[in-house]
């Protein structure tokens, strides 16, 4: 039994490092896009009808973008997946909740499964090859 996990270690660092890279792209793309054009996202913002959508429109964009690099290099790495876990989650109920458009309800679930994937990151720590477990 030992033998197996030791000689499974190393994959499942690979694989824990290669999850965190994929999990993270999707952030930091749409936190840089955030960051590109912060009046239009504020926009978006407002026309969810959530309040401050200059003030919510920056901090989904550094949250996006800080935590996408974080989770790259694997710092602080359990905090940083709660942090965009709910991110997801809320951004789902608010800006994809219209389930009569199928689209709609894709990029829900699709929400609810990255959280999915940031809880068992949480859970379970980022593997060997990180700045901070």
């Amino acid at each position: 039994m030992t033998t197996a996990t030791n000689t499974a270690a190393p994959a499942a660092d690979a694989l824990a490092l290669t999850g965190r890279i994929l999990l993270a792209l999707i952030f930091l793309l749409s936190g840089l896009g955030k960051l590109a054009d912060p009046a239009g996202t504020a926009a978006y913002v407002a026309s969810a009808g959530l309040p401050a959508p200059v003030l919510a429109a920056w901090g989904a964009a550094i949250l996006e973008t800080v935590g996408g690099i974080v989770l790259i290099v694997g710092f602080r790495t359990r905090i940083v997946a709660l942090a965009l876990a709910g991110f997801s989650v809320i951004a789902a109920v608010f800006f994809h909740a219209q389930f009569a458009d199928q689209n709609q309800m894709i990029h829900f679930l699709k929400n609810l499964a990255i959280a999915g994937g940031l809880l068992q990151l949480a859970a379970f720590g980022p593997g060997r090859f990180a700045f901070n477990r």
